[in-house]
């Protein structure tokens, strides 16, 4: 019963953490790398051939193939950078000096 209550417990202070972070009283205590990415989705909500993909956001073609067909996983970095161009293009192209995100 003991690790129940223990592991209840550390359940209820994470809450309490959130509740905190949620009400821009605290900050988180780590940063959230996504695990997985994926590229081609992201891609398609774009409407970007692989091409216009790695051109407009700074990938070779290859890199962007190989993600793909998950013969190589993007690094931690390139995860961080992936989420941001999936969730927010428009910024992303900005930060670049394009004038849009999409093709």
């Amino acid at each position: 019963m003991g690790t129940d209550s223990t592991n209840f417990n550390r359940i209820m202070e994470g809450l309490a953490e959130v509740a905190e972070i949620e009400a821009g009283r605290a900050k988180p205590a780590r940063t959230y790398v996504p695990t997985k990415v994926d590229v081609k989705a992201i891609r398609g909500r774009l409407h970007m051939s692989q091409a216009q993909f790695a051109d407009h956001f700074g990938f070779t073609k290859a890199t962007v193939q190989g993600w793909e067909q998950n013969r190589r996983q993007p690094e931690a970095s390139a995860r961080i950078l992936l989420t941001v161009i999936d969730r927010e293009p428009e910024a992303v192209a900005r930060a670049l000096g394009l004038q849009t995100a999409h093709a």
